[in-house]
């Protein structure tokens, strides 16, 4: 898996090590001292059009790292936390990589991806500045599967949707599942059947909605400490 961009890039240099295989730069000076000499036997120089051509256009600003793949947790790990976010169908790498960096840092403890086929976990550890290395992520294609056994072991489950009720109303939970849909489709209806509580983000002005994104960091807050 090849990232690029200074922040994630020094985000992975400073937490996860043990993935890192090689360091690619094509300036100088963008690493301090005490990490150029951590990594120095992994480290290579090349020409800018070469880290062009690796970064496929993108904005490389200069470093680029090849690191092992994304390591998925599995059911069993998921559900000894205590708050999931299932995606249901997302696929924009933007959204999931804004609200993998939400959740991380409000303290969720996996995301499921399902409804997907495939992933660029490259372009989502970058749009999450680093945090998809450090969030247990799974990815399955049977999301009433995964809500049902979550289920059997005491979560409740919200989904974001249009007509759900003020999330600052929900009932809660000390194990929650919070289900996101895609803003074109929104949650599919055979999972807003298995739902415990549809919850929404009441708005003080007439607006259509939220980018899922945002809308997701502002109910995991709610979730957390509504």
């Amino acid at each position: 898996m090849i990232i690029y961009g200074k922040q994630v890039c020094l985000y992975a240099l400073d937490n996860n090590e043990s993935s890192i295989k090689t360091v690619y730069l094509a300036k100088k000076g963008l690493l301090s001292q005490e990490i150029f000499d951590k990594y120095k036997s992994r480290i290579k120089f090349l020409e800018t059009k070469w880290a062009d051509k690796m970064a496929k256009g993108g904005n490389h600003q200069g470093i680029l790292i090849d690191m092992q793949d994304i390591k998925f947790s599995n059911i069993s790990q998921i559900k000894q936390g205590n708050f999931v976010i299932i995606l249901d169908g997302i696929t924009d790498v933007g959204n999931i990589g804004a609200i993998v960096r939400s959740a991380y840092a409000l303290g969720v403890d996996a995301i499921i991806a399902t409804g997907v086929r495939q992933l660029n976990y490259g372009a989502i550890t970058r749009t999450s500045s680093g945090a998809l290395l450090d969030m247990p992520f799974l990815v399955t294609n049977n999301i009433l599967d995964i809500i049902n056994e979550l289920s059997q072991v005491g979560f409740k489950s919200y989904g974001a949707t249009i007509d759900g009720i003020d999330i600052k109303d929900a009932p809660k939970s000390p194990k929650n599942i919070l289900i996101l849909g895609s803003e074109g489709r929104g949650i599919s209806k055979r999972v807003e059947k298995k739902l415990d509580t549809k919850v929404s983000i009441k708005m003080k002005r007439d607006f259509d909605s939220l980018n899922v994104s945002v809308a997701a960091g502002i109910l995991i807050d709610r979730i957390s400490n509504g």
